[in-house]
């Protein structure tokens, strides 16, 4: 079989990553008619706890499980070659957007995608929680009428990133401040 139908595949299974991630973070994150569920309890953490991400082995168990679920089915309907670049496209898409997500929140984005994928997912999180809900892509919340362009995202001091500020200062970053600035706790 030739190359282009099986990275065709893998650049589907890529997409369909995306439209997962935009649904799960979407309905399964922030929408109380879907709650309780596993990852609403991860994601609530997360929000509340800029830091915190579920541990790499529930993270690894939900890829063996996809792997398994998507894997079986693509193969079968689609053959070998088209089935396996579907499913590795798909699932190398998640472990894609897991490395994405952790950087945006421990390290200053790279390059004009970096920067516009952490101000995108920043919004989401200190702008409008009710927006923003793809990570690695703005297509699904375009789609879907949830894409918000980030103003100045104001972080609260509790739950700034370390790459936000100067460690002597404190101060958001000279070059950083058009698009952050922190929410300074209440002097006591």
């Amino acid at each position: 079989m030739p190359i282009v139908p099986a990275a065709l595949a893998a650049l589907l299974g890529a997409l369909t990553w995306t439209l997962l991630e935009y649904v799960i973070h979407r309905w399964l994150g922030h929408d109380a008619r879907f709650r309780p569920n596993p990852f609403a309890k991860e994601h609530v953490r997360h929000h509340s706890q800029g830091d915190y991400f579920a541990p790499t082995f529930k993270k690894a168990l939900a890829a063996l499980a996809v792997l398994g679920l998507v894997g079986v089915p693509a193969v079968l309907l689609a053959g070998l070659p088209l089935g396996l670049g579907y499913t590795f496209g798909l699932v190398g898409f998640y472990l894609a957007y897991e490395i994405l997500h952790r950087r945006e929140h421990t390290h200053r984005g790279v390059g004009p995608y970096g920067r516009w994928a952490r101000r995108h997912h920043f919004w989401h999180h200190f702008g409008n929680s009710a927006k923003n809900h793809g990570v690695t892509s703005p297509l699904w919340d375009l789609v879907f009428g949830t894409y918000e362009a980030p103003g100045v995202i104001l972080v609260p001091e509790r739950l700034k990133m370390t790459w936000l500020t100067d460690p002597e200062t404190g101060d958001v970053h000279g070059d950083l401040t058009p698009h952050y600035q922190l929410r300074r706790r209440k002097a006591a």
